[in-house]
């Protein structure tokens, strides 16, 4: 299949391209890594009529900002894995960018790209989730750019749709460092690695002075309609991790699996991934010691 035809255009500021999504509307879509939207298109899912390629705006930077690794626009997701600053910086990141996928398309897919995607299967989603992250779009107003911050928490509207309009480009996305004493794990399951999980967890544990877990949270993909993000503080301060997934998670059936498959899986994959984090959390708090 061959998209239908659309008109491109590339801007090479982030002005420019604003106030082309300003002026026109909801026939535009934004391009970056186009791993996402192209085989929309291919597939007539979706049909632009116009594509504005952001790639030469200078939004391709990884840079820090009061506790956050902010990651621009046209971040490649094989950065994560490849630029040792950003492991050393956020090992949760790049731990989660070596299950995306397969590396021709980590290659040219974007870390934006796949948050406005907003597909819940998706590990990047769970990952800005369970860290309380945010990210950054801009609009093209009164003459002027303006700016605001989407929390994680209200980006993700449902199975493919975040709360970004059509006329605003998201440039940059924020991911909390991790705080002292924590550690962090992914899990996940499919059927071939680089497949879309069948279900899958990411999470972070932090421990007091002594290496007693004090707090936990788990963002899980391919649960519920967007990231599903549980505070595990209470098992893991003595109860099962295993119940309290199991007892909350609410999946439905597909064509891959069985809601209660999924529950168990995910529930599973969360108790081993609690004690991955927990043992890392220690190990940390043990060096900085």
């Amino acid at each position: 299949m061959k998209p239908p035809p659309f008109a491109y255009h590339r801007p090479t500021d982030v002005a420019t391209a604003a106030q082309m999504l300003a002026a026109l509307g909801d026939g535009a879509k934004v391009l970056a890594g186009g791993q996402s939207l192209v085989p929309l298109m291919n597939f007539r899912l979706a049909a632009p009529e116009h594509l504005v390629d952001v790639n030469r705006v200078g939004l391709d930077g990884v840079t820090m900002d009061d506790g956050e690794m902010v990651v621009g626009a046209t971040v490649r997701q094989a950065r994560l894995l490849s630029d040792p600053d950003i492991g050393a910086v956020h090992p949760l990141v790049a731990d989660a960018a070596g299950w995306i996928a397969h590396p021709v398309i980590r290659n040219r897919g974007t870390v934006i790209g796949s948050l406005a995607h907003g597909d819940p299967a998706a590990e990047l989603p769970a990952v800005l989730a369970v860290l309380g992250g945010s990210v950054d779009a801009v609009t093209w107003r009164d003459g002027r750019l303006a700016t605001r911050r989407v929390p994680a928490a209200d980006l993700f509207a449902g199975p493919l749709d975040t709360s970004l309009a059509v006329d605003e480009l998201a440039v940059a996305a924020r991911f909390p460092v991790l705080p002292a004493r924590t550690g962090w794990a992914v899990e996940e399951l499919a059927r071939r690695h680089g497949d879309y999980a069948l279900a899958g967890v990411v999470l972070t544990v932090t421990v007091d002075g002594s290496g007693s877990p004090v707090g936990g949270r788990a963002a899980f993909l391919s649960c519920a309609p967007t990231p599903a993000v549980l505070d595990l503080t209470p098992a893991l301060a003595g109860g099962s991790v295993y119940d309290l997934v199991a007892d909350t998670l609410d999946p439905t059936d597909d064509i891959h699996a069985t809601a209660a498959y999924r529950r168990h899986l995910a529930a599973t994959l969360a108790g081993r991934g609690a004690a991955r984090a927990l043992a890392r959390a220690r190990e940390s708090a043990e060096v900085r010691a």
